[in-house]
């Protein structure tokens, strides 16, 4: 299971997967945009990806993992990655925001130390059907 940079390469892999989320950034990865992008592959196809945009508190923008690959740790390995990427960055916080009903993604993030922080009401989706989100940071 092997986490690598992403190339231009990956890019159709990368739509595909930013297919699967609730809220992705559509305009993302019209080319490798700037920051941190790890793919996780298997058979040297990217199945999952991460992307952070980097600052001083880095952004954790997208992290997803295509359904057939869940629950084989590729979301922590990449997100372990990203971190470690971020810290040699000098990056000195990293935050995300994660939707409040997504329980296994927020047990990942608090299993890695980010602690939850305000609650985003209305956060995802249209004002009929508006999702709420949660804050997450981490002191790198």
């Amino acid at each position: 299971m092997a986490v690598r940079e992403a190339t231009r390469a990956d890019l159709p892999a990368l739509r595909a997967l930013q297919g699967l989320l609730d809220a992705p950034v559509p305009e993302l990865f019209e080319d490798l945009p700037p920051g941190v992008t790890l793919v996780s592959t298997a058979d040297g196809v990217p199945v999952g990806y991460s992307h952070s945009f980097t600052g001083d508190v880095a952004h954790v923008a997208e992290l997803v993992v295509a359904p057939a690959h869940r629950r084989e740790g590729r979301g922590r390995r990449l997100l372990l990655a990203v971190l470690a990427r971020l810290r040699r960055e000098d990056c000195r916080a990293a935050e995300l925001v994660v939707a409040a009903e997504n329980t296994s993604a927020r047990a990942l993030y608090e299993e890695l130390g980010f602690e939850a922080g305000e609650r985003l009401v209305g956060y995802y989706g249209s004002e009929e059907e508006a999702g709420d989100a949660v804050r997450y940071r981490l002191q790198l």
